[in-house]
């Protein structure tokens, strides 16, 4: 509580000291469209999209985004023997109000409700990723959620930090985009071995992250 309190502080600190300099021009970020994002990623394949209703993308406000269904070929960890769900949000930009959604918001919108919370490292070419790891359920039904922001040359988990660096970045570079990343798996079918579905959202993860400094600069 005391860190969350501190940037928060720092957070206000920052907007009042570069507020004006925010207020100038934004410079636009060259990227790929997320409808170009490979259908396959490592032993990964799309087999289908799962567009989102019209009300939606209005509460959103997202500039772009995918949203997907992969399943795996088969690895030797079993992490393939079930689909993952990726969801990708961008926005341009976030200085007129539409921002990235937390999923810890959005979900319980949605009927579902945390049971698990916490935070793992990804380990990606070399280097660790720290994101959130979450359960979700719904009646009978459970998931496993990976989620964290991207944009502007880092990866947060903290909703607080990537704030905190939203009003940097807005000032230093001029740049207000960014992206929240999500991927879940379905606990349910596999009751025996719950392990799988944490298998499935990390290899899934890693692929993915290999793949998207292009679509999310």
């Amino acid at each position: 509580m005391i860190a969350r309190a501190a940037i928060v502080a720092l957070s206000i600190v920052v907007a009042g000291t570069y507020g004006r300099t925010v207020a100038g021009r934004e410079v636009a970020a060259a990227r790929q469209e997320l409808r170009d994002l490979p259908r396959t990623l490592d032993t990964w394949s799309s087999v289908r999209d799962v567009p989102l209703p019209a009300d939606s993308l209005a509460t959103l406000g997202v500039d772009d985004y995918v949203s997907r269904v992969y399943v795996g070929a088969g690895t030797a960890n079993g992490a393939a023997a079930q689909p993952v769900s990726l969801y990708v949000g961008y926005y341009a930009s976030q200085r007129q109000g539409d921002t990235i959604h937390s999923p810890q918001n959005c979900l319980p919108g949605a009927g579902w409700q945390p049971v698990e919370g916490g935070r793992i490292q990804l380990p990606v070419g070399g280097r660790s990723v720290e994101v959130n790891r979450y359960v979700i359920e719904k009646g009978l039904d459970r998931q496993v959620v990976l989620y964290w922001y991207q944009g502007r040359g880092r990866i947060v988990a903290s909703e607080y930090a990537n704030k905190f660096w939203l009003m940097v970045d807005a000032a230093r570079v001029h740049r207000t985009n960014g992206a929240l990343v999500r991927v879940m798996a379905p606990i349910g079918s596999n009751a025996a071995n719950p392990g799988l579905a944490d298998r499935a959202v990390i290899d899934f993860s890693r692929a993915l992250l290999s793949q998207l400094n292009g679509f999310l600069p």
